[in-house]
Parts: structure tokens; sequence; C-alpha cells
């Protein structure tokens, strides 16, 4: 027998891998790092590809090897962003990207290197009637512990009460 045969009943089921936070509940301060996971070559030339970057340090391993800064190939930074904040990307129903502020690709990152992220809720403040303004730094380390990317994502995020905030 089918469990859940009734759709009507469906909207009651929690969406997996989802948040529901607001913004009373950040609390400046706390920090949160994720699991580790390698890139490989597989899925940076499958990003490459994706948006058009065939830049020879990405995607031309003779290049890379004989005329290179490193020796070797890179990865897209901007893979290393999508991934890197991928990590750590809470799904929170509330909150809505606003934009980023001082990305910086600090060290390169190569096929096989593995990275992880720990975001760092930095402030917030009330903004519109609705929605705060909340600030987070991400900072995406390779292997041992090197950081290679830096950026502050600043999102939009629902009051509980929005009385309390009125503008």
């Amino acid at each position: 027998m089918n469990p859940n045969n009734d759709p009507s009943k469906h909207v009651d089921i929690p969406i997996w891998n989802a948040e529901d936070w607001y913004y009373e509940d950040i609390v400046v301060g706390t920090r949160i790092r994720s699991i580790r996971r390698t890139i490989s070559e597989g899925e940076s030339m499958a990003f490459n590809n994706l948006v058009l970057d065939m830049h020879p340090y990405v995607a031309d391993e003779i290049f890379a090897k004989e005329e290179g800064l490193f020796g070797k190939r890179l990865v897209a930074g901007a893979f290393v962003f999508s991934a890197g904040l991928g990590l750590v990307a809470t799904n929170c129903v509330n909150a809505f990207s606003y934009g980023y502020d001082k990305l910086r690709f600090i060290k390169p990152v190569f096929i096989n290197d593995t990275i992880y992220t720990i975001k760092t809720d930095m402030d917030k403040q009330p903004k519109y009637k609705e929605l705060g303004l909340y600030r987070a730094s991400y900072e995406i380390f390779k292997n041992d512990g090197e950081l290679v990317l830096y950026c502050e994502h600043i999102q939009t995020v629902k009051y509980r009460k929005p009385e309390g905030f009125v503008k």
C-alpha cells in the first residue's frame, strides 16, 4: 500500500534538506565547517563545458604543463566558489541572496585538491519592512588548511515578527 497516496497531504511532510530559520534566529559569531570534497577532473571539465570556460589553464593539459605558471591544470575559480559555498548551503526558505562582497581567489586550486569551507555569521541589521540583511563570510580551504578563497555573502532574511522592525 502506498503511504503517500493523497497528494493534498504532501504539503504536510517536511521538505528534506531545507531550513526555516528567521532573522531573529541568527547569532553573530556562529561558525560551521563543511565536510571535505575532492575535485575530480571530470567534474572540473563538466563545469568548464557548462559555462563555456575553455581557458588553457583549466582545459589544456599540455599548455598547463609546458607553458603554464603552475605546471598543472587549475580548477576554474568560479567552480571553487560554487562548490565551496554549496558545501555549507543551508537552503533556508526564508533567506534570499542579496549579493557577494570581497570575493577573492587567494591561491590556485588544482584537479584532485580537496576543499572544505568555514562559514561565519558576521553581522545583521534591519533593512526593509519584512526583511533584514545578514552577512556571512565564507573561507574555502584546500588540502591541509590553505586558504584559497574568501567572500562575504549578503542575504535578506524574513523577520519572524516584522512588527518589531518597522522602518
